[in-house]
């Protein structure tokens, strides 16, 4: 395996010159005593205004502090409550506001995802750069362009701007909780079934794979993922390359200008137990844990889908009985209770509903193209069993039991998955084929995905 700053060089460092934002990514051991150099170097600002929760504040608040002050800049902190982890929602990100109206203001998110992601949507408002100082390799959103926040109860991508500077202390990170380091695993991990989503998107002209973000993510995921158990070891470079891989994957989704680059239904699945407050063990899951389950889940799926031979399909038979708009919202109202989700959701599934001469053309391409398109997601997926196996290596969840959700819960957050993005992922194909409750039968009740 190369070395970790070997690879900073030939792939994370030239794709921060593509940005159209980020100015400079550190990534270093000791980095956090140059971040009032940084600072002086970057922005204009002549005050610094710290936000952080009470977890990223203890691990780095001391250190950024003394560095900003020893740079001359006065410092105040804004610092919330870790526990219960803070929820990454617009109303929260909102009270910031008020802590970036006065003059020479210079930003800094201190800590992991949440916090970056409430400072990203709080300072596009103001049209404020700001500084990100990471204290976990949690996420991949520290150079992404947009802000995952749930609003009105729904979790969304806002659009909003990336860092202008990255600071990822090597010290911090991997003194970091272990699960926090799993977290960003699974949510690296959660790249794999994403790539098999656009690869089905692409085969059905539903949106073409993009030539800059795709081989800058599934090109260099292998290497990324490997060697987990170093991870869960602390060990500097696989914690470097796990922070690189999740950095180049912010990257990717400002080049493509949406998250296809890193989200598909594993994404979905994890969005809605954010959306409903999934708690398990008294603590809320967190959405790395979320996303390592549904990738998870739909890995099983594509392990069932590759076995079948869709070539035998009838498109005719299969549009004259598909489910219309109309049935597809109340297959809606069912599977959800709050009013602004339910009229969201139906939104999103009208932006991709197809008339019933739509969905024969695409099942017949379907149809036509399964042979070549088979092969090629047996030859790019990973199967979940060998997914399994790494990701408890990291120290990650495996089984939906992990994070306290049983196979009828599983069942049902699956099917609800499809409703909740226009996104086309591998819950419509199933849909579209009418295959998804024969999938979800033979996939939910599977030991590894099943609450034991």
């Amino acid at each position: 395996m190369s070395d970790w700053s070997d690879e900073l060089k030939r792939v994370v460092l030239p794709a921060v010159k593509r940005s159209a934002t980020i100015r400079e990514l550190i990534i270093e051991r000791g980095a956090l005593k140059r971040a009032g150099e940084v600072a002086r170097h970057h922005f204009d600002g002549d005050c610094i205004v710290i936000f952080a929760d009470e977890a990223g504040f203890a691990a780095a608040g001391k250190q950024a502090v003394q560095s900003f002050e020893a740079a001359g800049f006065p410092v105040s902190c804004h610092v919330i409550a870790a526990r219960p982890l803070p929820k990454a929602s617009v109303d929260l990100a909102e009270t910031f506001w008020p802590f970036l109206e006065a003059s020479g203001i210079i930003p800094v998110a201190l800590g992991s995802g949440v916090i970056n992601d409430l400072v990203k949507y709080a300072v596009y408002r103001e049209n404020c750069p700001y500084f990100s100082i990471a204290t976990a390799a949690s996420m991949d959103g520290y150079a992404s362009a947009g802000a995952p926040l749930a609003k009105d109860g729904f979790k969304i991508t806002i659009p909003t701007r990336a860092p202008r500077v990255i600071l990822a202390d090597l010290d911090i990170i991997a003194a970091a909780p272990r699960t926090m380091t799993s977290w960003g695993y699974g949510d690296l991990a959660g790249k794999v079934p994403a790539g098999g989503d656009w690869i089905l998107a692409d085969a059905l002209g539903v949106e073409p794979i993009d030539d800059v973000a795709w081989p800058l993510v599934q090109n260099n995921l292998a290497g990324w993922l490997a060697n987990p158990g170093a991870l869960a070891d602390g060990d500097f470079a696989a914690v470097a390359r796990l922070f690189s891989g999740l950095s180049v994957v912010g990257l990717a989704m400002e080049f493509h200008g949406s998250s296809r680059p890193a989200s598909g239904a594993d994404h979905q699945i994890a969005h809605l137990w954010e959306m409903a407050g999934l708690e398990h063990d008294g603590q809320m899951v967190s959405h790395g844990a979320g996303v390592a389950v549904g990738c998870m889940t739909s890995l099983a799926m594509f392990d069932w889908l590759i076995e079948q031979d869709l070539s035998k399909l009838d498109p005719e038979k299969i549009a004259r009985n598909a489910p219309d708009l109309a049935a597809k919202h109340v297959q809606i109202e069912a599977a959800f209770s709050e009013p602004k989700i339910i009229a969201r959701a139906k939104i999103e599934t009208g932006a991709k509903h197809l008339s019933r001469q739509a969905l024969c053309a695409r099942l017949e391409l379907l149809r036509t193209k399964w042979p070549e398109l088979s092969s090629r997601l047996r030859t790019h997926m990973m199967r979940s069993g060998q997914m399994a196996k790494l990701l408890r290596a990291a120290g990650a969840p495996v089984n939906a039991a992990d994070i306290g959700v049983g196979p009828e819960h599983l069942r049902q957050t699956y099917l609800a998955s499809r409703f909740i993005r226009t996104r086309y992922t591998l819950p419509d194909l199933l849909e579209e084929t009418g295959l998804l409750t024969q999938a979800v039968d033979a996939v939910i009740s599977r030991p590894e995905n099943a609450a034991k």
